[in-house]
């Protein structure tokens, strides 16, 4: 597994148990799902950036991979549709698993988790749970597997 995809996956398993054991009220735990929600959301665009970037640096020469590294800093809010481009600019092959093995619930889950981070950020009401928001991590982090293994890493 990439190294920076690790430690900010490690950092967010911690904080999902830290808020797991979490017994307040219900409306600072809607503000923890929120937060959960950017969190997660964050993790799920750094992380692509991340393993398409290593992909780059180990595949290409250096010039294709510095290009590759900044065409990838304007990558931002990653939905399904974004994500599928992305592969299949890689690989043509890729975008077509990666559409087949997510069509149902990790899409949901993306396309779900990047629309509700746009209503967060522009301070719009939600009605957001710690455990949808942990459901919606587990897909991510299928996710990342899934492209992971498709770049060999």
């Amino acid at each position: 597994m990439n190294r920076e995809v690790l430690s900010y996956k490690q950092r967010l398993d911690y904080l999902i148990s830290k808020v797991d054991a979490f017994t307040g009220d219900e409306e600072l735990q809607a503000h923890l799902a929120k937060y959960l929600c950017i969190m997660v959301s964050g993790f799920l665009e750094n992380s692509l950036r991340a393993i398409y970037g290593e992909y780059a640096v180990k595949k290409s020469h250096p010039n294709v991979a510095n290009y590759v590294d900044s065409q990838l800093d304007g990558f931002q809010n990653p939905n399904m549709e974004k994500i599928l481009t992305l592969a299949g600019s890689f690989c043509p092959e890729w975008r077509t698993e990666l559409e087949r093995v997510t069509k149902d619930d990790i899409k949901a889950s993306v396309d779900g988790l990047v629309a509700n981070r746009h209503v967060i950020a522009h301070g719009g009401s939600i009605g957001i749970t710690i455990g949808r928001m942990k459901r919606q991590y587990g897909h991510v982090v299928k996710l990342i597997g899934i492209v992971q293994r498709q770049c060999r890493m």
